[in-house]
């Protein structure tokens, strides 16, 4: 550890060490987002029926949804829990032991037996595997971004820790696509086995990813650090204590991240085969697409905000995003597939890679080196129970409140954009000066 630690102090990172690294972060990123949202995806179609039955369908629906939230309670202590430790140990040791995490609770979640099997011990040991989920992608997404973001040339920043965030969308497109396919068999057989089968088979995954994962160096600016002996006594305490202004900022332009993707890529498939009576499949299918597009539009708007600035831009986003909502509702609602295609993609695929592309920099400027792992992840994840967790329990009680039309729900998207936007507004700060030894460290506090 010592030896590679002092290798990556000293290198200048190559073109070939930054394309590695970023390689490794967006598979594994990738891998982390597919099963997360796999389990998002599947929750209001089949873990209402096999794990939680009621009889009313919204009461079961909930009860699915209020497991899935669960996985957003757990994201903060996972994000604290190795954000200490990326701060103390290194980033790549941390993201290997997420990633094992991770995967393995989803190919477990897919061998489950369901309530009709076992009984209770059926949602209880589905909510202990979510939780598990939870606390690995905690502290994956942190650690992922930072290996791009810290390797990168300052004045790329936004484009390459845009990079990893590609993995949300790609994880999206395979899991909404694989349940589409899967969707696409008998209802028997599906609820039968079929939606097992995206579960378990991200074992393969996984395997790619931490053999890639496992032939990176840690950071050099991490590294500097800590052979610089830079590193805090508890990292936790000190992002506390010294970015308290920075964490409420962070987490107010975090609130429509959550709302705005919650609403199009989880809640939309519920709402359009429930309410609009689309099928499942072509409303899966749909998302599939939105996030393809989105794939492209991410990495665009990372490097945008090199021009711009990234507060800017995540504000503008911002904004973009509540001119959507009641429009998006509104065509989403025509039950026409063209107008139902078009209400998706562009809002969800283009409009919110404005602010989900430079966010992961935004959230690093935040925070200098010695506890910025800790202060992205916090921010990231306990901002995410509020604004990711609890809006498809939101969402189902406001369309209830609302007699099945969604107007409440695109008031509570506006909402939240114009929270966001502001707070990112507030954001002036430039990124903080990476650390170079403790006596400069000293004089900065």
């Amino acid at each position: 550890m010592k030896e590679e630690i002092a290798e990556a102090a000293a290198q200048q990172p190559t073109k070939e060490d930054i394309r590695r690294v970023v390689m490794a972060s967006v598979i594994g990123a990738t891998i982390e987002w597919y099963d997360f949202f796999l389990y998002g995806i599947v929750a209001g179609i089949v873990f209402n029926k096999l794990f939680f039955p009621a009889g009313d369908p919204v009461v079961g629906i909930m009860l699915a949804y209020t497991t899935f939230a669960i996985g957003f309670v757990a994201r903060p202590l996972g994000g604290v829990i190795f954000g200490h430790f990326g701060d103390k140990i290194g980033r790549k040791s941390m993201l290997v032991l997420t990633l094992m995490i991770m995967g393995v609770a989803t190919v477990l979640i897919g061998l489950l037996p369901t309530y009709q099997q076992i009984g209770l011990a059926a949602p209880v040991l589905l909510l202990v595997l979510r939780i598990a989920q939870g606390i690995g992608i905690g502290g994956e997404w942190g650690g992922a971004v930072l290996m791009a973001y810290e390797y990168a040339p300052e004045n790329k920043r936004g484009f390459y820790a845009s990079l990893p965030q590609i993995g949300l969308a790609i994880g999206l497109c395979l899991a909404s696509g694989v349940v589409a396919i899967m969707s696409s068999l008998p209802d028997e057989q599906f609820m039968a086995w079929g939606w097992r089968v995206g579960f378990v088979a991200s074992i393969i995954l996984v395997a790619v990813g931490l053999y890639i994962r496992l032939k990176i160096l840690e950071t050099p600016e991490f590294a500097k650090v800590k052979a610089s002996q830079a590193e805090v006594k508890i990292p936790f305490v000190e992002m506390i204590t010294r970015y308290p202004k920075n964490i409420l900022l962070g987490m107010g332009a975090r609130y429509i991240d959550g709302v705005f993707f919650n609403v199009f890529a989880v809640f939309s498939v519920v709402y359009l085969s429930n309410y609009v009576k689309m099928p499942r499949t072509t409303a899966l299918w749909l998302v599939t697409l939105a996030a393809f597009v989105m794939i492209f539009a991410i990495p665009f708007f990372g490097r945008l905000s090199d021009k711009w600035g990234r507060p800017k831009t995540y504000a503008i986003g911002s904004f973009l995003l509540a001119l959507c909502a009641f429009p998006s509702f509104w065509l989403l609602s025509s039950g026409d597939p063209l107008l139902v295609a078009l209400a998706i993609v562009v809002p969800f695929g283009i409009v919110y890679a404005m602010c989900y592309g430079p966010e992961a920099a935004l959230f690093s400027d935040l925070f200098d080196a010695r506890v910025r792992y800790t202060g992205i992840s916090f921010v990231y994840q306990f901002s995410g129970i509020f604004a990711s967790g609890l809006t498809p329990i939101i969402a189902t009680w406001l369309l209830a409140k609302g007699g099945g039309q969604p107007w409440l729900i695109c008031a509570y998207v506006v909402f939240a954009a114009l929270v966001s936007m502001f707070s990112a507004l507030a954001i002036r700060s430039p990124a903080p000066k990476q650390v170079e030894s403790p006596s400069r460290v000293g004089a900065a506090a």
